[in-house]
């Protein structure tokens, strides 16, 4: 007679218990597939999306807060930039968003008149060589104070210097005027102090030719020891093992650090470098519109201040929405091409290949 599957040879089937075993282990070694499975796809990088969601929720939960604040005060009001291709006039309906809808369309005219516009080119003009001095003269200067301070052997040396170069930082840019304004102006003390010994005094506030140097001393002042925070931390990461082995090779201090400091900071160093170039249209707003009055609009106006004045003071929101939107683009082909320039050199820059 024919026996079906998992029959007896007396035609009964096994009891329950019996097949419950083997069903244990067909689950048990599908699970045990899924598991190399997912160790080969960790191995290859390829972590599933629900295993790292599951690993890192921790994280993802304390990190919730801020994407929030991001999206709500950073990508949100870029559906705002749509106001560049209007003749907005918030005053057509009973509230800002709604006058939107009812403004008419001009397509790229705000582009072509910001194109015409020589008090534009006058404002990119004056960014782009504030940009370059501070670029030059300011960018260097937190390296150099990281590996002063961290040539100092003394930690309570170290950490007193620390304090004192960050502290300006904590100024606002209200502040920082007053006191350039009390030193280098017209009744400063150094114009006091030479007119009262016979010289001439002077007036560096009211310079405009010196006005570029003048601003770039102030941020230098104000944001260069604040800087020397990542560059420290970079150097508290290098093993002393790489020194004693230099040292032993007969490395003085100069090649100690050409060897081994420096090329610790060459990381950090293209990672700020990108963000600095992709900032590079944005040179400060607070320092410049204080001292506006003081040197004129032809050396204070940069693009900031330009969209200011033209939107703020002018009240025309479309024309600074196209210049402000002009600028976040350059901005982030900035970023993309300093990166790629930084993937070049070897660096990861902001992001990896």
């Amino acid at each position: 007679m024919s026996l079906t599957a998992g029959s007896r040879p007396d035609g009964t089937r096994p009891p329950a218990a019996v097949e419950e075993p083997a069903a244990a282990v067909t689950a048990a070694a599908a699970r045990g597939r899924k598991a190399r499975k997912a160790g080969e796809a960790g191995r290859a990088g390829k972590v599933p999306w629900r295993i790292r969601l599951r690993r890192d929720r921790t994280l993802i939960l304390m990190t919730l807060p801020v994407i929030v604040l991001l999206l709500i005060f950073n990508y949100v009001p870029l559906l705002g930039n749509v106001v560049a291709f209007q003749d907005y006039d918030p005053y057509v309906s009973s509230n800002g968003v709604t006058a939107i809808f009812h403004s008419p369309w001009v397509g790229v005219e705000q582009f072509s008149r910001m194109a015409d516009d020589p008090l534009f080119w006058s404002a990119v003009k004056n960014t782009l060589v504030l940009f370059g001095l501070q670029l030059v003269l300011f960018f260097p200067i937190p390296i150099a104070l990281a590996l002063l301070i961290n040539s100092v052997i003394r930690p309570r040396v170290r950490a007193v210097a620390q304090a004192i170069m960050y502290l300006p930082h904590f100024f606002s840019w209200v502040l920082v005027v007053t006191v350039f304004q009390q030193v280098f102006g017209g009744a400063g003390i150094i114009a006091q102090t030479l007119e009262d010994h016979g010289w001439s005094g002077f007036d560096l506030m009211t310079d405009a030719d010196l006005f570029k140097f003048l601003v770039t001393a102030q941020a230098v002042w104000k944001d260069a020891g604040w800087g020397i925070i990542v560059f420290l931390a970079a150097l508290a990461a290098v093993s002393t093992d790489l020194y004693e082995a230099a040292a032993m090779d007969g490395a003085g201090r100069w090649r100690r650090m050409w060897h081994v400091t420096l090329p610790a900071l060459r990381p950090v160093v293209a990672l700020l470098l990108v963000l600095r170039v992709g900032d590079a249209l944005s040179v400060g707003f607070e320092q410049f519109l204080l001292q506006r009055d003081a040197v004129g609009v032809g050396a204070s106006e940069v693009l900031d201040t330009y969209v200011w004045n033209m939107g703020i003071q002018n009240g025309d929101f479309s024309y600074a929405a196209a210049v402000g939107l002009v600028k976040g683009v350059i901005g982030v082909c900035l970023v993309l091409g300093a990166n790629r320039f930084a993937h070049l050199l070897g660096e990861q820059g902001v992001y990896k290949k």
